[in-house]
């Protein structure tokens, strides 16, 4: 498999929103058979595209689009987030996210911590973040214990892991 992970250009920004809204919107119907809400809107990717540090990167086998992430980059603390990470509907299951991972890993060694979210009802990235990746879960936001900056409309808006893997050096 001959992998590579590069900077997003701009003529691949549209079929990079649409893969990655395909395959959230697939992961979420495994769990709500019935759901007929768009689980990630456009201006979500935008939001996280003009964010400041923000960083999005295309994951390439044999020539085509196969996932992709997008990172912000905190270069003072090194704090770093996750926003998005997400492999191609069909192509699930073969390497291809912990390929990613790795990549962004290898593209920045000097982070001390990174973080990232998920809903509680995403079970597979639960496993991925927690059992493939190192990170740990560390603040779970529900009705009790809200996370402000996460739409009150969002599906499983209320009940959302929180993950930090901390780099060792």
């Amino acid at each position: 498999m001959n992998f590579n992970l590069i900077p997003l250009k701009n003529q691949d920004v549209a079929i990079f929103k649409k893969d990655m809204q395909e395959a959230f919107q697939e992961s979420a119907l495994r769990e709500f058979n019935d759901l007929d809400v768009e689980i990630l809107p456009e201006k979500d990717i935008d939001k996280s595209l003009s964010t400041k540090g923000s960083v999005a990167y295309k994951a390439i086998v044999d020539g085509k689009i196969v996932g992709g992430a997008i990172v912000v980059i905190d270069e003072l603390t090194q704090h770093n987030h996750l926003d998005f990470l997400y492999v191609k509907v069909g192509t699930q299951s073969k390497g291809v996210g912990q390929m990613i991972w790795d990549e962004i890993e290898r593209l920045y060694p000097q982070t001390n911590i990174w973080e990232t979210c998920t809903p509680y009802f995403e079970k597979r990235n639960v496993h991925f973040y927690i059992n493939r990746l190192g990170f740990h879960a560390v603040e779970f936001f529900n009705p009790h214990h809200k996370d402000t900056s996460i739409p009150d409309d969002m599906i499983g808006g209320d009940y959302f892991f929180r993950f930090e893997k901390v780099m060792k050096r």
